[in-house]
């Protein structure tokens, strides 16, 4: 296994970048653009793993999608042809949950899905068990409740389906987007408060971009029958990714960094990570007509988070704990134990190899900051958050080595190459 040594930003003053495009905006667009009645057209798709693995998970259900420069047409194909293909995911979480519910609106033998060892210890039970009751033919060939799996053509119908606010808001985003493709569309009522609630919000307004509207009411989304319209959508960039690159000013204690291609005004939920770093001392300025400036002197200060809504941030707000005075609490993401690997337990275990004093909650950490590290290798457990939230603390502190730094090829293939532009 590689591992990669990190040198520290001895001489950083400032710089400006321009990111890639968003993740979680390109599956959702994907989704969407493969259930449409026409050619759609993804501008700026992000160019990673996940993505990729999503596209040509589609491709093999008989969506056609054709690459050109910086653009993706998509021929949406609707019923998806179930083909008897095993269609592999990889650890794309996001990409298993929502092609599942896709796939169950099929028409022909069957497909299996499957991916990496993680991807099947990953729950899809509350997916699977709402699909069965709009009548989808799922068999579970391993263990119940998770994957590999296998869909058979069925014929969906309406129903009403509940599921807990505190599971992961992505089986609630996947039921949505096929929601408006059932006969009387698709009700579903949360019960408790409902986690994850701005990643909901990010696929009902890609659909609403594609011409499908979803109401809400306290508890409940209802999605009427619909089409789905072809469209032409432009991933903006990715507020998850920005978050690494915005923190390297509070963790060295000084520095300017702009993102030009940053929206501020996004429905992405991590574009909370300005507001946190604020609190922390950070000073923001918006520019126009994109971008955004976080610029740095001192020492940041810790503060209390709740993460219910932003728990990618939850890496890289460990690692500005770590820097911080005082201590940094953060909590209200329980569900960050069933990411790639269970990123409480991982990032706790890799801080405390660093010297940092961290106490381990049941949804998130308490973080006492420190101005003295020890040297270690640091393992990433094929998570691609944890490799590149502690890249940045390694340019701060030397000795930091990165075990495995390919794993960021998931959501960010030239992330190293990203690094290396900060050096000059």
């Amino acid at each position: 296994m590689n591992i990669k040594e990190v040198k520290p930003l001895k001489y950083f003053e400032k710089i400006s970048l321009k990111l890639p495009a968003s993740k979680s905006l390109t599956q959702r667009a994907l989704i969407c653009s493969a259930l449409a009645q026409g050619v759609s057209q993804i501008i700026n798709p992000l160019i990673s793993e996940d993505t990729l693995l999503l596209k040509d998970a589609l491709k093999a259900i008989g969506v056609n999608i054709k690459e050109k420069e910086n653009i993706w047409e998509v021929e949406g194909r609707f019923p998806p042809l179930l083909s008897g293909k095993k269609i592999y995911l990889g650890n794309n979480g996001t990409g298993a949950r929502f092609f599942i519910a896709l796939a169950s609106l099929g028409k022909g033998s069957y497909v299996e899905i499957y991916g990496k060892p993680r991807l099947h210890e990953r729950p899809m039970d509350p997916l699977i068990e709402s699909l069965r009751k709009l009548s989808s033919h799922i068999e579970c060939l391993e263990k119940e409740g998770f994957l590999p799996i296998r869909i058979k053509e069925g014929k969906l119908v309406s129903q009403k389906i509940s599921l807990p606010g505190n599971i992961s808001s992505q089986f609630i985003s996947a039921l949505l987007l096929i929601g408006p493709c059932l006969p009387n569309g698709l009700e579903i009522f949360i019960e408790g408060q409902l986690l994850s609630k701005a990643y909901v919000d990010l696929t009902t307004n890609i659909m609403k971009t594609y011409g499908v509207e979803v109401e809400f009411f306290e508890n409940k989304f209802k999605v009427s029958p619909s089409f789905y319209k072809p469209t032409s959508y432009e991933v903006e960039a990715d507020a998850s990714t920005a978050s690494y690159f915005l923190a390297i000013p509070l963790v060295l204690g000084r520095g300017e960094i702009i993102i030009e291609n940053y929206n501020p005004f996004s429905k992405q939920g991590d574009v909370k990570f300005l507001e946190y770093i604020k609190k922390m001392g950070a000073k923001i300025e918006i520019l126009n007509p994109l971008g955004v400036k976080v610029s740095f002197e001192g020492i940041p200060q810790g503060i209390e988070i709740d993460l219910s809504d932003t728990p990618d941030l939850f890496p890289t707000l460990c690692i500005l704990g770590a820097v911080a005075e005082g201590k940094t609490v953060l909590k209200g993401a329980p569900h960050l134990r069933y990411k790639e690997t269970d990123r409480i337990k991982a990032m706790v275990t890799e801080l405390r190899k660093l010297g940092v004093k961290v106490e381990e909650l049941p949804d998130g950490a308490i973080i006492e900051g420190t101005k003295e590290f020890k040297s270690a290798i640091i393992n990433t457990y094929d998570d691609h958050r944890i490799a590149m939230s502690f890249a940045i603390l390694g340019l701060k502190k030397e000795g930091i080595k990165i075990e495995n730094p390919e794993c960021v090829v998931k959501s960010f293939p030239e992330f190293w190459k990203y690094i290396e532009k900060l050096y000059g």
